[in-house]
């Protein structure tokens, strides 16, 4: 898919489906939401176009057009799509949802905070919108330190401060997930991209029949662990993710850094030197450090796993929850991060 520009640090925001029933062009939309998930954009757009050429005040189809336009990056059309929605449409808080991602991946924060707040006015239940407001809040909030630095360079209770929300702002970039069809009332949840089925191997000649009198063997199963080492291996993955989230707690700074891979991919692309000396100021010069890690979950792919789970830190009297995504890989019987991401 094509990702929307960098931010100057950037969050997790996620796009939803318009909370509408479906119309009675379900099968032209849902092949249109195919085309967005294969990532054949311009297809997705001409089908689009045409739906909306014959059905103009649909919501849906709207809806669908402005996600297509923001995964080609067209930012602009896509905001003038989502307003007008908006407009058309403002007992619905999504349109409004979508306008503030969009605002903030052009680093305009104070637009994207007005609209998170307009959408969470429309439906005080939009959990998203609470989330996506909190990490519009934590990007203003490192703007002011920032301000503040700029005019006392000395302010450490500032330096401090910009140091942890810097640690909320490191993800890698947003991507726009397509929406699905939900009932009409409620949040339809991101669509997961279609599994890809393998196409049946074709039988040679001589496998094609058995032997005159040979009976016909049952084809052999693909070996799986047993359930527990499947288990085992995902406790492994958990235990090291909780027992980093320890030496971290216990301000263990060498500890901490050894749940690290050697080809650790730095946030910001900085040198592992320069990473390091910076997580060991941080750390060190905190008067203390509570990290709780609830709700994992792992994926496990052979020596791979993927960690998201909900992170719950406090310092002092910063308090702060949010998604974290953990990358990692298994070396020498070690699970170890390769990357880390904050947000969702």
């Amino acid at each position: 898919m094509n990702r929307l520009a960098r931010p100057a640090a950037q969050f997790a925001v996620l796009f939803f489906a318009l909370a509408l029933p479906v119309s009675a062009f379900a099968d032209e939309l849902q092949d249109i939401d195919s085309l967005l998930k294969r990532g054949q954009h311009a297809q997705a757009l001409e089908r689009v176009n045409r739906y909306l050429a014959q059905n103009p005040s649909d919501a849906q189809g709207r809806f669908k057009k402005g996600l297509i336009l923001a995964e080609q990056s067209k930012v602009a059309e896509a905001i003038e799509v989502f307003a007008k929605l908006s407009q058309d449409y403002p007992k619905l808080p999504e349109p409004h949802n979508n306008l503030a991602v969009l605002y903030a991946s052009q680093g305009q924060y104070e637009k994207a905070r007005q609209q998170l707040e307009m959408s969470i006015r429309t439906d005080p239940r939009f959990a998203t919108a609470y989330e996506n407001l909190g990490d519009v809040y934590t990007k203003l909030a490192s703007q002011a330190y920032d301000k503040a630095l700029q005019l006392d360079s000395s302010n450490s209770a500032a330096k401090n401060k910009l140091s942890l929300i810097r640690d909320l702002l490191i993800t890698s970039e947003t991507r726009l997930p397509a929406s699905s069809i939900a009932q009409a009332g409620k949040t339809a949840e991101p669509a997961r991209p279609p599994a890809v089925a393998t196409a049946p191997k074709k039988k040679s000649a001589t496998e094609a029949k058995p032997a005159p009198g040979q009976a016909k063997k049952p084809a052999a199963k693909a070996a799986e662990p047993p359930a527990r080492a499947r288990k085992g291996n995902t406790e492994d993955v958990l235990q090291a993710v909780r027992a980093w989230a320890g030496a971290w707690s216990k301000q263990d700074v060498d500890a901490y850094l050894a749940f690290y891979a050697r080809d650790f991919k730095t946030p910001k692309g900085e040198t592992r030197a320069e990473w390091e000396a910076a997580r060991k100021q941080r750390i060190s010069t905190a008067k203390k450090i509570e990290v709780a890690v609830d709700s994992p979950k792992v994926t496990l792919k052979g020596d791979s796993a993927v960690v998201t789970f909900r992170q719950a830190y406090r310092s002092g009297s910063l308090k702060i929850n949010g998604n974290k995504t953990l990358h990692l890989v298994r070396s020498d019987g070690r699970w170890l991060i390769r990357q880390e991401r904050a947000g969702g």
